[in-house]
């Protein structure tokens, strides 16, 4: 059986991480696996070293300056659509809006749902959902969603996580650089809650440190950015930016962390918060139904700002005696039990 998986970039988003994780995942089973993708920037490859066994195809995708988001998106579609082969695989696995409206026919994986007034964005969004023949869902709370909205039957299955990478990652020099911190991956964006988590840390007493890493994303956050930016100074926080964080340094990153906090008000199922818990670091999470899913019981959850301040001065104080749980949640959740379960759904989809 010969399988593609499509992405829409090279850059370490939630996505694309799980795209390749994913493609290993199933070549390690023996799967003939490709993935195609676009090269955002000049990029010729991805963030991090993949597996030999997964052949890897960059489709070139200059940056045009001034170019609007719509425009880019549809601009996206084109190319990707034009450079892959139609007919050569078995199996065609979208994991996006923009690679799923590239191709004809697809299985496209649905992470989570989101609300755009962009046309180009909205029109991306729901063709790519309504188009491909059967769908996969990271969560029960997003596979519901799908159904309600769209009378959809999703195959369920969880993300996994590379637990080892994270428990076993050395501390380094992030506690000596920053103290005591807590840590946020994915940016400065309204769907990650940047605003609110920036009030709850504001509240904390004695101060804690603010770490927020990561950031690739083909929107533009700029007016968000700065409302958070003048925010900060309003409230005397001063947050560590770190932008976008290499492959190799981000575990020991988040094992280094005091508290992990996911503020985010859409998630399909958390994989930053998940790789947290596989680091032993103690988990504030939004009250969000998929999130009370996949972390009931190992997390605290929070609703507002200072629900939020609350929940990480609670985790600040706890120590270490109630993390096994966490651990153990995210060991359970492998790559290689998805990849049995998506190529059960393959020979299914062939069959």
């Amino acid at each position: 059986m010969r399988i593609a998986l499509l992405s829409y970039s090279t850059k370490p988003r939630g996505g694309v991480v799980h795209t390749l994780a994913l493609a290993e995942a199933l070549a390690a089973l023996g799967a003939d696996v490709t993935v195609w993708t676009l090269g955002r920037g000049g990029d010729s490859g991805f963030f991090r070293p993949v597996d030999p066994r997964v052949t890897t195809v960059v489709v070139p995708f200059p940056d045009v300056p001034g170019e609007s988001v719509g425009s880019r998106i549809v601009r996206s579609i084109a190319v990707l659509g034009a450079a892959f082969p139609a007919g050569e695989y078995d199996i065609v696995h979208a994991q996006d809006c923009i690679s799923a409206n590239a191709v004809d026919r697809c299985v496209r994986t649905v992470h989570h749902l989101d609300r755009f007034t962009t046309p180009e964005l909205a029109a991306c969004h729901e063709r790519a959902i309504t188009r491909p023949f059967a769908h996969v869902c990271v969560s029960a709370s997003v596979a519901e969603e799908v159904h309600a909205g769209w009378g959809i039957e999703a195959t369920v299955i969880p993300n996994g996580v590379d637990a080892a990478r994270f428990s076993s990652a050395p501390y380094g020099d992030w506690r000596a650089r920053f103290g005591r911190y807590v840590l946020a991956v994915g940016g400065i964006e309204p769907r990650k809650g940047s605003l609110d988590l920036l009030e709850a840390v504001a509240l904390l007493d004695p101060p804690v440190r603010l770490v927020i890493a990561g950031g690739e994303t083909l929107f533009d956050y700029r007016d968000y950015r700065e409302r958070w930016d003048k925010r900060a100074a309003e409230l005397g926080v001063d947050p560590v930016v770190l932008g976008p964080v290499s492959h190799d340094s981000l575990p020991s990153l988040v094992r280094s962390a005091a508290v992990f906090a996911f503020p985010s008000t859409k998630e399909g199922f958390g994989l930053a918060a998940m790789e947290a818990l596989a680091a032993g670091v103690p988990l504030v999470t939004r009250d969000l139904p998929v999130l009370r899913e996949v972390f009931g019981g190992v997390a605290q959850f929070a609703s507002t700002p200072r629900g939020f301040a609350a929940s990480i001065q609670e985790a600040l104080d706890s120590g270490t005696e109630d993390r096994a749980a966490g651990v153990a949640l995210a060991e359970r959740h492998t790559w290689a039990a998805a990849a049995r379960a998506h190529l059960e759904l393959y020979r299914s989809l062939v069959g």
